[in-house]
C-alpha cells in the first residue's frame, strides 16, 4: 500500500470543467528539484526547464519570455537551519532553451525576488542585529535566537549591475512596539519578509508572517504608510496588487485571532476600507483548505483566482462565486537533497512555494 498520503490520494490533474476554467497554462517549480514545469489545461508538460540549482522559492515567466528562477546559492552558509529551505539568494533569467541570460546572487536572499524584466530586481535579503539589539525585538519563543542573534530583513532593489539603488531595513525602519513576533514564533528571524512587489503608485507592498502583517512602504520616505494587521490575517503570503487597486492576500490562517480551528482562505482587500470585499474558503469543509506556511493566488484575466495550497503540492482554479473548476496535483515527489532541510522536512515531499497560470498570448514562444 502506498504510505505517501500525498500520493495515494491522487496525483496529476484530478478534475477540470472546461467551460468555466481560464485555461492556458501551469508553471511550478517543486522545492525538492531543480526543474521547472509548464503544463497545458490537460496537465500534460509541454515545457521544461533545467534550472541552475534547487528552486529556492518560486519561477515566473517574464513579458519579455525568460524565465525569472529563484534558486538556493551555493554560497549561503550555515546562517540559521530554515535558510536551507526558504533562501534563494541565486537569482537568474534563463532563455525558454535553458541558457542563463542574466544572473545576480546575495548569500542571504530568501523568499520573494520581483525581477523588473531590464535586469533590475526587487527582493528580500537578511542582516543580523547585535545581541543587544536582537534583544530589543519583542515577542516569540524566548531564547530561540541564534547564539543570541536575531537576523532582521532588508529589502533591496539592484540595478542590471546589481548595484544597490534603494534598500529598507528593517532594523531601522520597522517599530518594535507596533511588530512584536508573534509568542510561538522563533525569534531567528524578523519579521519574515515572504513577498514584496512594486505597486502601480511606485511603493512597497510587503508581507511580514511573522508578526501577521501587510504594510505599503512609502519608497520616498521608508514610511509605512498602510498596514493590514493580525486583527485580519495569520501568517499570510503572496500579496499582490490587483487591476482595481485591492491588495489579493493567501491568507493560511495559523493562530488567527479570536479561532482554534485552522483553515487558509484568500481575500480581497479594499485598500481604501481594509474590509475583506471577497473570500474564497474550501465550499465542502472549511478545514480541508489548508496549508500551514507557503501560498499563492492570482487572479485571472476573466475573474478567476487560481490558488497554490503549496505545502501539499495543489493547485487549482475558483470561479467568482467559489467553484472549483480545475485542479492539478504535483506528481512529483522527492526528498529534500540537503541534510539539514532533510532534517527538517523528512519524508518524499511535492511542495511547492508558488504556481502561475499564464494565457497563451503571454507565452509566444511556445510552440
Amino acid at each position: 500500500m502506498e504510505q505517501n498520503t500525498i500520493r495515494r490520494r491522487g496525483v496529476g490533474l484530478t478534475g477540470i470543467d472546461k467551460k468555466l476554467s481560464f485555461g492556458g497554462y501551469t508553471l511550478f517549480a517543486p522545492l525538492t528539484s531543480d526543474i521547472a514545469h509548464l503544463i497545458d489545461n490537460d496537465g500534460k508538460e509541454v515545457h521544461r526547464w533545467k534550472l541552475p540549482s534547487r528552486v529556492g522559492r518560486h519561477v515566473r515567466i517574464l513579458p519579455n519570455g525568460t524565465l525569472a528562477a529563484n534558486t538556493v546559492h551555493p554560497d549561503t552558509g550555515e546562517v540559521f537551519p530554515f535558510l536551507h529551505k526558504y533562501g534563494g539568494g541565486l537569482m537568474s533569467e534563463l532563455d525558454p532553451n535553458g541558457n542563463v541570460v542574466r544572473q545576480f546572487g546575495d548569500p542571504l536572499g530568501h523568499h520573494d525576488q520581483y525581477h523588473f524584466g531590464d535586469g533590475r530586481i526587487l527582493y528580500t535579503s537578511l542582516e543580523a542585529l547585535s545581541k543587544e539589539d536582537s534583544a530589543k525585538v519583542q515577542g516569540g519563543v524566548a531564547g530561540s535566537e541564534i547564539d543570541g542573534i536575531t537576523y532582521t530583513d532588508i529589502i533591496k532593489e539592484v540595478d542590471a549591475e546589481g548595484n544597490v539603488q534603494w534598500e529598507w531595513a528593517v532594523s531601522k525602519r520597522l517599530p518594535r512596539d507596533e511588530y512584536p513576533l508573534q509568542p510561538h514564533y522563533t525569534r531567528e528571524h524578523y519579521p519574515l519578509i515572504n513577498s514584496v512587489i512594486p505597486l502601480k503608485d511606485g511603493n512597497i507592498l510587503a508581507s511580514m508572517r511573522s508578526v501577521s502583517s501587510v504594510v505599503v512602504i512609502e519608497k520616498s520616505t521608508g514610511d509605512i504608510i498602510w498596514r493590514l494587521a493580525s486583527d485580519v490575517v495569520g501568517q499570510q503570503h503572496c500579496a499582490t496588487e490587483l487591476e482595481n487597486g485591492n491588495f489579493l492576500i493567501f491568507d493560511n490562517g495559523c493562530f488567527r485571532e479570536g479561532e482554534s480551528n485552522t483553515y487558509t482562505r484568500v481575500i480581497e482587500v479594499d485598500r481604501e476600507t481594509k474590509r475583506v470585499v471577497w473570500e474564497y474558503k474550501d465550499k465542502s469543509q472549511w478545514n480541508c483548505f489548508f496549508t500551514p506556511f507557503m501560498g499563492s493566488a492570482q487572479r485571472l484575466a476573466n475573474g478567476n483566482t487560481f490558488i497554490c495550497e503549496s505545502a501539499f503540492g495543489r493547485t487549482f482554479e475558483v470561479t467568482r462565486d467559489g467553484t472549483i473548476c480545475w485542479e492539478y496535483v504535483n506528481p512529483y515527489f522527492a526528498e529534500y537533497p540537503d541534510a539539514t532541510t532533510r532534517s527538517l522536512f523528512p519524508g518524499e515531499s511535492n511542495a511547492l512555494f508558488r504556481a502561475y497560470r499564464y494565457s497563451k498570448e503571454e507565452i509566444p514562444w511556445l510552440t
